[in-house]
């Protein structure tokens, strides 16, 4: 099954209608400041027979890919990832898009079990997919620093029930996770208006392998701004990244996934002597995201699912629908070949592979 050009414009028209239709209701409500399992199977490592030693978190094991290698393991980097598109973390949901720490873990925990590895937008928007061998890369990506994204405790250390501290444990439960997930921030992030609390919160991200990143200063609908105010809102948030010690970004959320009227100035462009210049933008939903190297991806419109069940208007748009696809159709999924100087597909997909990298190709 694949899909088809049709359906995505349909879904991904339908899906921002209701990613925006839920975050404006996020904005009024009151109090808010801020819009299968694989089968294992024992891989050749540089020549050896033998299953590859344990490796850090989030470093594949030394391998070179082969032909044989990379049939082996599926491999098929030419296939759809799941970008998953959160927002607020919260105990008690107060609107549709919201999930609770306990929805949060227990779709990360899944993910887990099923052979996912976590990878930031950035690496994805680049290509550089660093997942091991078999496994599929997962990008987990949260929307407008919410301050339930993102607080350390009186130690220093995440506060439990925040995004973060999800993720982390549930990184220590299942070893082969990567704790890595990208923040999208507005003017004030993680809810915290202070210059020194601000870069401390980033410092710990960035220090621990996240991604902090542009999702415009004041979070709005970029399609009714004309290019100059496009330019501002992207580069003020340039500017505060900088001033709180993050690196310039190379991705950015659109609010509401909204596009400008000139699709070129959410990519690339300047205010006031500020540049900017990002390797993905990303929108508000609908479905898996085509592969970094595929002839079709358009990184200027990066697709993201919105993590939720299937009920209502999810039915077939959100997390859960889309994770059991995927299973059901594991020959649409990428699979990493554990080599990130090669690209491993099926010789039927080689001519989906952009030309550029065709001395990096193996097809099978």
């Amino acid at each position: 099954m694949r899909i088809s050009a049709f359906s995505t414009r349909i879904i991904g028209v339908a899906n921002v209608v209701v990613v925006t239709v839920a975050v404006i209701g996020l904005i009024l409500l009151p109090g808010d400041d801020h819009p299968p399992a694989r089968t294992k199977t024992v891989a050749k490592v540089q020549g050896s027979t033998e299953p590859p030693s344990p490796s850090p978190v989030g470093e594949p094991p030394g391998v070179v890919a082969t032909p044989d290698f990379a049939r082996q393991v599926h491999a098929n980097e030419g296939g759809l990832v799941p970008v998953l598109m959160y927002h607020r973390i919260v105990a008690k949901r107060l609107a549709s898009i919201d999930r609770t720490p306990g929805q949060l873990r227990k779709e990360l925990e899944k993910l887990a079990k099923q052979g996912y590895v976590p990878i930031t937008a950035r690496e994805f928007a680049t290509g550089d997919i660093r997942v091991p061998a078999g496994k599929f890369p997962v990008v987990l990506t949260f929307d407008d620093g919410h301050p339930s994204h993102f607080a350390l405790d009186e130690s220093g250390n995440p506060k439990p029930g925040t995004a973060v501290g999800v993720i982390q444990e549930v990184a220590r439960k299942y070893p082969s996770f990567r704790p890595v997930a990208t923040f999208w921030i507005n003017r004030e992030p993680f809810g915290l208006t202070d210059g020194q609390a601000q870069a401390t919160a980033v410092k710990w991200l960035v220090d621990h392998g996240y991604e902090v990143a542009n999702h415009t200063w004041g979070h709005p609908n970029l399609r009714v701004l004309g290019k100059k105010k496009v330019r501002e809102q992207i580069v003020r948030i340039e500017r505060l990244l900088k001033k709180v010690g993050a690196p310039p970004s190379k991705t950015m959320a659109l609010p509401f996934g909204s596009m400008p009227r000139s699709k070129k100035v959410a990519r690339t462009g300047s205010w006031d002597g500020t540049r900017y210049d990002f390797a993905g933008v990303f929108l508000a939903g609908a479905e898996p995201s085509l592969s970094p190297y595929a002839k079709k991806f358009d990184r200027g419109a990066i697709q993201r699912i919105q993590s939720n069940g299937k009920k209502g208007e999810c039915r077939k748009w959100c997390s859960q629908y889309w994770l059991e696809w995927l299973n059901k159709h594991p020959r649409e999924r990428y699979v990493s070949d554990g080599d990130p100087a090669r690209i491993s597909i099926p010789e039927k997909l080689r001519g989906n592979i952009v030309a550029k990298r065709g001395l990096q190709i193996i097809a099978y």
